[in-house]
């Protein structure tokens, strides 16, 4: 995968909040944050480097960069955290400003028939047939109409931190699901398995906010 574009971009919009949460949650005092930071950098680009280009068309390139971004972070940490706070690490990083007006515009156009059409294109998609680093979901909307499951049975996360031995710290990424749906505004976030914890699939249910 090329590093310009998109992986150029979301490093510009997220480094500075990547960076202030290792002061603010993980306690690093500011010189060794961006110390940090720069060797976090150079990973992430090497980790660019060696990722397939995604299809047009593929959703998810999106969910890989930022991965990607926190592996980076984490290569390079000289102390690993626990789940817990790599957890919160990342939603802080993560949720900015802008990550907070994204959310709320995909709140607005969530269970519309745009949607519902994107959705459903997303499944028959199956891009990780194609692309181990991508994903492969089933569409399955709620019987009473109150929402949809996004049900996921190949995870690009899953195969990125496993490759790079990191793999304990997936779940800091799932976690993320519950916030930007909060953030979104529109609906309940509902999870029961994930791939990670040796559940047949994961599952991302999004249930209407009444």
């Amino acid at each position: 995968m090329k590093y310009s574009g998109m992986p150029s971009g979301m490093w510009l919009l997220f480094k500075r909040s990547f960076r202030g949460s290792l002061t603010n949650i993980l306690h690093y005092d500011r010189e060794t944050a961006e110390n940090l930071t720069d060797k976090a950098h150079k990973e992430y680009r090497k980790i660019i480097a060696e990722l397939p280009e995604f299809e047009k068309g593929d959703r998810f390139k999106m969910n890989i960069v930022s991965c990607a971004m926190l592996c980076g972070f984490i290569l390079n940490m000289p102390d690993r955290p626990s789940v817990d706070r790599m957890s919160e690490y990342y939603e802080k990083a993560m949720m900015n400003r802008a990550m907070k007006w994204f959310c709320r515009i995909m709140g607005r156009n969530k269970f519309t028939d745009k949607d519902i059409k994107s959705m459903k294109q997303t499944a028959a998609f199956k891009a990780a047939d194609r692309n181990p680093y991508s994903w492969n979901m089933d569409y399955l909307p709620y019987e009473d109409n109150s929402g949809y499951e996004a049900r996921f049975y190949r995870c690009g996360i899953c195969t990125l931190m496993k490759k790079l031995g990191l793999e304990e710290y997936i779940p800091a990424m799932c976690h993320l699901d519950y916030s930007m749906s909060e953030a979104g505004g529109a609906s309940v976030f509902i999870r029961e398995y994930t791939l990670a914890s040796g559940g047949p699939y994961c599952d991302c249910g999004y249930k209407k906010k009444l």
